[in-house]
């Protein structure tokens, strides 16, 4: 009943934990454990003594434990009372994405090559998706008229239908975003696919391995078919593992984000035997190089500039004009809403505060310093806006951290960056404008177009269990990479018409 060494040094560093989106959360609280009982009667019959010793944050009954903060020396005496059978740490879970920022109508790039316009969605009334995730806003013009339910947390994060920031609500735009003429469309567009949330985060960003074992009890509870999360943590928790198998021999398939940090490191809940771990591809099938590889991953989907929705007003778009042309823009992640019109500055790379913008707006480019530094520089010497252009190929895409500006900051291309060289002192137009959607990267993004694919492909064979989807999933996935299985993109890119075919033709069991 000992806290491994690893176990301990997770507490240590709670307090300096970091997303695998590289965005710093609130810093743990006391530390928690989660405490699972022996099951015979004498030992429950003196739980209630265990209770005593600290306080319990959440039940779970289900599974004979409970979450609870215990300090140092309560803890000794839990991992000593006869009628306790283990404790563990109650390990932090996190969104798994980072936000860029685009808008617009579109069928976004991902509905397409996962075949997801290749089948109808006229039998997904049949199908319960559950998202554990940040909430739902009820309000969106993409979401609204959904066949959505949830749980309320009223001791916790709240009402499932104010969201506690964007990401659950994208998530949930990428299995359902409505096919309505506004917007984006989701895998499962025509309202038929029913919807069930459990919001575990709120604006502080992370949540405990408990409170996810909560939700997926819940989603259960619901009735749920398939259970999506784009989350994740680096710490192992065996209350989970039980949790995952449990569902899983209750018919529920579990979906999860790989991770985020770029290497072989395991995630979890998606590292679990029992959850089906996904990988993140860009627009051209090819391997994010965030996305975490490991023997675990077992597909992969699209996560980079994915578009959906976000909480109404959320999202941000840029548009930029130079001397009258339009230029291609993308916004940092920070700028303020804010326009700025007026003659184009040269500023270098703004390593130092710039001279000579005072009233212009800034073109800067890549290298030496944070994009933060650089917009502040524009800004103390008197600019009043910046536009960073890239170093190297391609279109630049930033975040100003946790830096506060008071200017609208954008991001172009080397190509345009070079190009504008031409320009100074003609007139920009930049701006950074409120909208409904936005670009988000992250295997977060991938993990709900597997989920809304395996409903999909599941509504057309309801007798099917989870195992026979996942296998038809992974059996149908359109190699990449290596020549078969591999630790970046798993059996490859999930596609929902092959797996319907390969079902039609071979059965709920397969080959």
């Amino acid at each position: 009943m000992r806290l491994t060494a690893s176990h301990q040094a997770i507490l240590l560093a709670f307090a300096g934990v970091v997303a695998a989106s590289s965005v710093a959360h609130a810093a743990a609280p006391a530390p928690r454990y989660i405490v699972t009982f022996k099951q015979d009667q004498e030992s429950l019959s003196k739980a209630a003594s265990v209770r005593a010793y600290g306080e319990v944050k959440r039940e779970l009954a289900e599974h004979g434990s409970v979450a609870m903060e215990l300090s140092a020396s309560a803890l000794k005496s839990v991992q000593n009372h006869p009628s306790v059978a283990s404790v563990e740490v109650d390990a932090p879970r996190y969104p798994l994405s980072n936000e860029l920022a685009a808008a617009g109508q579109v069928v976004p790039y991902g509905i397409k090559m996962v075949q997801a316009d290749l089948l109808s969605d006229a039998n997904a009334g049949n199908r319960k998706v559950c998202i554990i995730d940040s909430g739902y806003d009820l309000s969106h013009e993409d979401l609204a008229a959904n066949n959505v339910t949830g749980d309320d947390d009223p001791l916790g994060t709240g009402k499932w239908s104010v969201p506690g920031g964007p990401h659950g609500t994208h998530v949930a735009g990428t299995i359902a975003g409505i096919n309505n003429a506004v917007g984006v469309v989701g895998v499962l567009p025509n309202k038929k696919v029913k919807l069930h949330i459990v919001k575990v985060f709120s604006e502080g960003g992370w949540a405990y391995s408990s409170d996810l074992v909560a939700a997926t009890d819940k989603c259960k509870a619901a009735g749920s078919n398939i259970i999506s999360m784009s989350l994740g943590g680096a710490a192992y928790s065996s209350a989970e593992k039980k949790a995952f198998d449990k569902l899983l021999s209750a018919g529920v398939l579990s979906i999860a984000a790989a991770g985020n940090d770029g290497n072989s490191t395991m995630s979890y809940p998606a590292s679990y035997p029992a959850v089906m771990s996904v990988a993140a591809l860009n627009d051209k099938k090819e391997w994010a190089d965030f996305s975490q590889y490991n023997s675990a991953v077992a597909i992969a989907a699209p996560g980079v500039d994915v578009l959906s929705s976000v909480t109404m007003g959320e999202g941000r778009d840029a548009t930029l004009t130079v001397d009258g042309a339009a230029v291609t823009a993308s916004v940092f992640t920070g700028s303020p809403v804010k326009t700025a019109s007026a003659a184009l500055a040269d500023c270098g790379i703004a390593d130092s505060v710039c001279k000579d913008v005072s009233g212009k707006v800034c073109l800067i480019q890549r290298g030496t310093v944070s994009f933060a530094v650089k917009v502040k520089n524009c800004q103390s010497g008197g600019g009043i806006g910046a536009i960073v252009y890239n170093n190297a190929a391609g279109m630049l895409n930033g975040t100003l951290g946790t830096e506060v500006v008071s200017i609208p900051a954008l991001g172009v291309s080397d190509t345009d960056g070079a190009a504008l060289k031409a320009k100074l002192g003609k007139t920009a137009n930049a701006a950074v404008v409120a909208t409904n959607y936005s670009k988000m990267n992250g295997t977060s993004m991938a993990t709900p177009h597997v989920s809304a694919v395996a409903a999909l492909v599941w509504s057309y064979f309801p007798t099917c269990t989870a195992s026979n989807v996942r296998k038809a999933l992974q059996a149908t996935a359109e190699d990449l990479g290596a020549l078969g299985r591999d630790t970046k993109y798993g059996y490859g890119l999930v596609r929902a018409k092959a797996a319907k075919d390969y079902i039609s033709k071979y059965g709920c069991q397969g080959l």
